[in-house]
């Protein structure tokens, strides 16, 4: 009996985790949605900015595949949009030609400056509270 009332915790336990993060992603994507972005195109360009603060610099998609909720393949379609509408280029890497580099452009720095405020705020009410 012990058995099932720690699961039934621990289940009660993941269920909100998950209801939070719901909750959290669908609240960034209204405020971004005016910007022409969502939660996760937002998180690949906030993990660029931290990863690459100076422009020019470089970021693999490796390194994105273990830090974003997303698949290697929708991670690739995403930063495929994100590169179409001009806020990220991708490159090959010299050295592994299977590598694929990424970094934020001018008008990519720039966009993610300007909603950085709106996701934290996000953050702040959903999580703080």
């Amino acid at each position: 009996m012990a058995v099932n009332t720690v699961s039934t915790g621990l289940e009660e336990r993941w269920r909100d985790i998950l209801a939070v993060h719901a909750r959290t992603m669908c609240e960034i994507d209204r405020v971004l949605h005016p910007h022409g972005l969502g939660a996760s195109d937002f998180e690949v360009l906030d993990i660029l900015a931290t990863e690459s603060p100076r422009e020019g610099d470089q970021c693999r998609v490796q390194n994105l595949v273990g830090r974003v909720h997303l698949s290697q393949s929708a991670l690739s379609r995403l930063i495929g949009r994100l590169e179409k509408d001009g806020l990220v280029e991708r490159s090959m890497c010299v050295e592994d030609r299977r590598g694929v580099w990424v970094s934020l452009t001018r008008k990519g720095r720039h966009l993610h400056s300007e909603v950085l405020p709106l996701q934290r705020g996000v953050l702040a009410k959903m999580l703080d509270g």
